[in-house]
């Protein structure tokens, strides 16, 4: 396809640093082959998982952000790559379909200003067009039978996700994102801050639940429209689980589990959840990295999660030293999420 840029074993094995005696993911992991429709060969792949990334940054900067997310793909797929192959998680459950080619996309971004209303709305223009590739990208995944699991980019694509979803089920789709804030923005133009809004406007998104917002992010705008449509958007916040100790986490995600019940849903996180992790909003508080993982766990062994998108990572903002850490903790992620439907398909859970 033309707006997919394929990897091969080849691509993978730039990023792999094979050693004697070990087998690294990113000798195991599949590629589609050259001459193979994409999704012919996922649908008949014995592999559950497409690995997608979308390299952009457009939809931050429309939203006042900084750029750097565009760089969280590269950056994960070294440290995915160089994963241990064994009994715990192997690389052959993987199909690493490739990343989208958003080079045209990101080049006009590159001329436009996100300081004044014209810039914005030319930038947003911009995240409309890269939506249809991720909605339709996505639609294919889940139509092959797969999960796509995303690594953005920024979180306007949980629009892209969600809408591609919800073709693919023939059904609007639930989403739960583990965030600090809402991204229920005003329909104002496309942007990293109203995915959910548009995806809830235009009747993809069912149920949404927000977990571990953090109060100072929810403006008036967006706890109106939570309050409006309290039996399909929901929260928790950061302060009533860690700071005053109201909830207790792992009853809450038991809670967001009966919200979403049966119904097809989408896992996000939101790297800017996480404290100190480099991301354009980065936080001085947070849930823990090992909370992350978990709530991945938790998520990633029910039968109805239907794609796993990791967004906001922006390796070289403030931490230049420390780039690899942010390759090390999407991996993990991903590999939790792995490992919970490997147990849950073994019947371990």
């Amino acid at each position: 396809m033309k707006n997919i840029v394929l990897f091969t074993p080849a691509d993978l094995l730039k990023y792999t640093k094979q050693r004697s005696g070990e087998i690294k993911f990113g000798e195991r992991i599949i590629t589609v082959p050259k001459d193979a429709d994409p999704f012919e060969f996922i649908k008949s792949s014995e592999a559950g998982f497409v690995l997608l990334g979308i390299p952009e940054d457009i939809g931050i900067r429309a939203n006042h952000g900084k750029a750097g997310a565009a760089k969280a793909w590269v950056h994960s797929l070294k440290s995915i790559c160089n994963m241990q192959h064994n009994r715990f998680c192997k690389g052959s459950s993987l199909i690493v379909l490739g990343h989208l080619d958003v080079t045209e996309l990101m080049e006009q971004a590159a001329q436009l200003t996100n300081t004044d209303n014209e810039g914005r709305r030319a930038l947003s223009a911009l995240v409309e067009k890269l939506d249809k590739d991720v909605s339709h990208v996505i639609c294919r995944i889940i139509q092959a039978g797969k999960i796509p699991i995303v690594i953005g980019g920024g979180h306007n694509n949980a629009y892209g996700n969600i809408k591609g979803a919800a073709l693919a089920k023939g059904k609007p789709l639930s989403a739960i994102n583990y965030d600090s804030r809402a991204r229920l923005r005003m329909l104002e133009g496309r942007h990293s801050g109203n995915g959910f809004s548009y995806a809830f406007e235009e009747g993809f998104l069912k149920n949404y639940f927000i977990f571990g917002l953090h109060e100072s992010y929810a403006n008036k705008g967006i706890l109106e429209t939570v309050k409006k449509y309290n039996d399909r958007i929901r929260y928790n916040t950061y302060e009533q689980i860690a700071v005053r100790k109201e909830k207790h986490f792992t009853q809450e995600l038991a809670l967001v589990k009966g919200f979403v019940t049966d119904d097809p849903f989408g896992l996000e996180i939101d790297m800017s959840a996480l404290p100190h992790f480099p991301t354009d909003t980065m936080s001085a508080s947070g849930f823990s990295i090992e909370k992350a993982r978990h709530f991945v766990h938790f998520f990633g062994q029910l039968k109805n999660v239907t794609y796993f998108h990791i967004c906001e990572a922006a390796p070289e903002l403030e931490c230049e030293n420390y780039t690899h850490l942010t390759g090390k903790v999407i991996a993990a992620l991903i590999s939790d999420f792995i490992k919970s439907k490997s147990l849950l398909a073994n019947n371990l859970v």
